[in-house]
């Protein structure tokens, strides 16, 4: 399966939209009430990903022309890391990661932090993220992980 990485652009935020929102459902909701997911669904609708590619790097990972990821770089922030439910385990999430380090190290950033879901809190870690703490945002509890650059 051959999975191009490149930036996202305004014609592919629906698609973005409808990746994110069945991640959420499929994956998330095993760790999350539904609840949790509709709040967090709200922020990923096509508008709101148009506004979030005018603030952040965003990337998306395209197989045989359709995008099945999505990750951001916010800064120093990774934001946003979405793979399709069809597509994961493929190793998608990790070629999007590894895009968004180059970003990063291209910038010069010395660290990378992620506030991930307790879903993806295992992969951030095999990626060599470390745990620094949990947020709680009403039911939503994130976990606060870190990566440093240093060469």
């Amino acid at each position: 399966m051959q999975c191009q990485i490149r930036r996202a652009i305004e014609s592919d935020a629906q698609a973005i939209s409808k990746v994110v929102i069945a991640a959420l459902h499929e994956s998330n909701a095993r760790d999350y009430p539904p609840e949790v997911i509709a709040q967090v669904e709200e922020n990923f609708c096509p508008a709101s990903i148009l506004r979030l590619m005018k603030q952040r790097q965003m990337y998306v990972a395209v197989v045989e022309q359709h995008v099945v990821g999505t990750a951001s770089l916010d800064q120093a922030v990774v934001r946003s890391v979405f793979v399709s439910p069809r597509h994961q385990g493929r190793g998608i999430g990790q070629q999007l990661m590894a895009r968004l380090k180059e970003a990063a190290v291209s910038a010069q950033l010395e660290e990378l932090r992620v506030p991930s879901s307790l879903t993806a809190q295992s992969f951030y870690a095999q990626l060599g993220f470390h745990k620094v703490r949990d947020e709680f945002h009403g039911a939503e509890r994130t976990v606060i992980m870190a990566l440093s650059l240093d060469a």
